[in-house]
């Protein structure tokens, strides 16, 4: 389990606006910034597409890369997180991609180019399960499937990076995970991820660079979250450290606009333990006080 998990409760410990901290860092999971070797290398398996949703996948061996048209589609996650992206032969359809990593269930899935959502469909234990589809123009339509929650409606328009729903274990699958496929005038074509051709066949490690950039680095879509530390005030910081400089403070309950975030000292607080810090416009706050509603990052990586 990763330690930024939100969902673990810690009672004991908090440290909050007095700035009082955990002596020492604590070095990042091996699967977070290795997915693909954490996980090993065993097959994903998943169901394909619902009775008369099948698609003929683009002659294997060709590249989608350099298309005039093609959305400049990037990796379905927030920036700056490391993603592990199986293909396979047996997959259906076989251009598609597998996203996972550990503890992954309730992680943000973001649009992996702007467009407008066209289907958000349920299939029950079967399939796909739920499933969101976004028509991006010029023929092209990229898919998410096995999600645990669905937070876009049809008709509703879309940016780049924009959350879209989380990462989920429905329909038929062997696990959490993200069942991820682009395709053409109903033909299902090879993701392209900032440029570059996703790897067929076999598991490697992505990493996204969704919608970075902008201001203080991030840049993109801002997430809004709420402070929980039990009554006290917490402490707003000039960087992402409990020894850096207080700038200001907000209230427990607070409403918080996150534009992007960073790692840094490892601090335990309501959410558990977390190295991540929130940017929130005059400064940082750890990420163990502050809800979103998704376990691990849900913004840009600050730079």
């Amino acid at each position: 389990m990763r330690t930024t998990s939100k969902w673990a409760l810690v009672s004991n410990v908090f440290v909050l606006a007095s700035g009082l901290a955990l002596s020492g860092c604590v070095a990042e999971p091996v699967d977070e910034l290795d997915p693909a070797s954490a996980l090993g290398g065993d097959e994903w398996l998943d169901d394909g597409p619902p009775p008369g949703e099948e698609a003929v996948d683009e002659e294997v061996g060709s590249t989608s890369e350099g298309v005039s048209d093609m959305p400049a589609f990037q990796l379905p996650f927030p920036c700056g997180q490391v993603w592990a992206g199986q293909t396979r032969t047996n997959h259906s359809p076989q251009n598609s991609v597998d996203f996972n990593r550990s503890d992954d269930i309730g992680d943000a899935v973001v649009a992996s180019a702007a467009g407008k959502i066209s289907r958000v469909a349920n299939e029950g234990n079967t399939s796909y399960g739920r499933w969101i589809e976004i028509d991006h123009g010029n023929g092209y339509r990229s898919r998410y499937a096995h999600l645990n929650s669905q937070l876009v409606s049809v008709g509703q328009s879309v940016s780049k990076g924009q959350k879209i729903g989380t990462v989920g274990n429905t329909g038929g699958s062997t696990g959490p995970h993200l069942h991820y496929e682009v395709r053409r005038n109903g033909v299902a074509i090879r993701p392209v991820f900032n440029g570059a051709t996703a790897l067929f066949f076999g598991t490697k490690n992505y990493t996204s660079k969704n919608s970075c950039g902008g201001s203080d680095g991030g840049g993109g879509t801002s997430v809004t979250g709420t402070v929980n530390t039990n009554g006290v005030a917490l402490t707003v910081r000039a960087d992402a450290s409990t020894s850096s400089a207080a700038v200001g403070s907000v209230a427990d309950g607070a409403k918080v606009t996150i534009t992007c975030q960073k790692k840094g000292t490892s601090v335990t607080g309501t959410y558990g333990t977390s190295t991540l810090w929130d940017f929130i416009g005059n400064g940082y706050v750890s990420d163990a006080y502050v809800s979103t509603g998704s376990d691990g990052q849900v913004a840009p990586t600050c730079k």
